[in-house]
């Protein structure tokens, strides 16, 4: 059996938390001190593509979708996977922004759109990024992909190494430009995956999402994402398109705190996935609202642990905890704690023994593993003894139905 907090102590729970954390956390949308009326959520706006998908980027709730699981081609939308590649080798310090990278035939040689860089050429990396965000050139990706790897091909290999990594697990990657072939597909769950990534794991590289020009050599480019012009909350982050893809999007924005990733696959035009991207972000921020409930590895509620050094071991959760509801239904939002029980050293930290739920009208709108904060090792026989005779004394006069885990 699990244990349930009562409606009373849950209530009281989730208000004291709230009002605690909230101001602190940097809540997306403030807690409503007034009733407020919810407001009826129409569905999604109607969109002329292939696929598409709407998040958050801090809950993961997904707003709305269409053919989301659909291997597509993702034309030039793979870069985001290179340049999460690259940011990667970033971090890591395998390379560095100020490395200068020779350009390689192969590199010059690659069709489509281009940075042009010359074979030859010792470009730096922080410039080639910029050719490929702003420019999305393909002779900068290869040369990219080729100084980070050795080669495009074990860079391809890493590409689809970390796509599994994230979860995305209906994408294959077979180029780091996405050059149409058959075998190389993606979706647009998946590249929404990666864009919360990325959004989240590389924020300072993430930056460069959001210029709008870019000269090398005396060629002065724009970016090709129409929304950094068009939707004033956008900052990022890819266009791609192909005869085989049609006119594809990846769009993230942020407003008031709350950022919002569309992904829009096989558009019949570059004005209809740019008015589609907008229409998607405006119906998400106007509809939607998502609060940081709790701070991770904070104290969330304390339980008895039977036969341990300590009496009680402290639970919360693993990483920050945001809800995204309907607008105007935060007031009516739940917390339901559940415990494993019972609880018996020794008890791990880090490790989960039970879930924490944010219910809306009797529906969960959000889970998260409760982990225990710290350790609790066995006790000794004298405390194994005492335990032991306290929790068949409190199970026998109990009303509790659960069963003694006697592993």
């Amino acid at each position: 059996m699990r244990y349930k907090a009562t409606l009373s102590s849950v209530a009281c729970f989730l208000i004291t938390l709230l009002t605690s954390t909230l101001a602190s956390a940097n809540a997306v949308i403030a807690v409503p001190t007034q009733p407020q009326q919810a407001i009826i959520t129409p569905s999604a706006p109607s969109i002329d593509a292939k696929s598409y998908i709407l998040i958050d980027a801090n809950s993961g709730k997904i707003l709305a979708e269409k053919n989301a699981d659909t291997h597509l081609a993702p034309a030039s939308l793979t870069k985001l996977m290179s340049l999460y590649v690259i940011s990667g080798a970033l971090k890591n310090g395998t390379i560095h922004v100020d490395d200068k990278v020779r350009i390689s035939t192969k590199a010059w040689q690659t069709g489509g759109s281009r940075m042009f860089v010359k074979a030859g050429d010792e470009v730096p990396v922080k410039d080639l990024m910029q050719g490929i965000i702003v420019a999305s050139g393909n002779d900068a990706t290869v040369a990219m992909a080729e100084y980070v790897a050795g080669t495009e091909e074990a860079f391809t290999s890493v590409m689809n190494t970390q796509a599994k990594n994230l979860g995305m697990n209906n994408s294959h990657f077979l180029d780091s430009t996405g050059l149409p072939n058959p075998n190389h597909y993606s979706t647009a769950r998946d590249l929404a995956t990666l864009s919360q990534a990325i959004t989240q794991t590389y924020p300072e590289d993430y930056k460069l999402f959001s210029e709008k020009s870019f000269t090398y050599n005396n060629i002065h480019q724009s970016n090709r994402n129409r929304l950094l012009w068009h939707y004033q909350y956008a900052d990022g982050l890819k266009t791609g398109h192909t005869d085989d893809a049609g006119y594809c999007m990846v769009a993230s924005a942020m407003k008031d705190g709350t950022r919002l990733i569309s992904v829009i696959m096989g558009a019949p035009s570059d004005q209809a996935r740019t008015e589609d991207s907008i229409r998607l972000l405006t119906y998400g921020y106007r509809f939607f609202e998502t609060h940081k409930l709790y701070n991770a590895n904070t104290e969330l509620t304390r339980a008895r642990i039977w036969k341990g050094t300590s009496k009680e071991t402290a639970f919360g959760v693993s990483n920050d905890f945001y809800a995204t509801v309907p607008a105007g239904q935060f007031k009516n939002i739940q917390a339901n704690i559940q415990l494993n029980q019972p609880l018996k050293a020794p008890i791990t930290k880090g490790q989960t023994y039970g879930t924490l739920n944010i219910v809306l009208n009797g529906q969960v709108l959000a889970s998260q593993p409760l982990i225990a904060l710290a350790n609790n090792t066995k006790g000794g026989a004298l405390r194994s003894m005492a335990d032991s005779l306290s929790y068949s004394y409190t199970k026998f006069f109990s009303h509790s139905t659960e069963k003694a885990n006697n592993g």
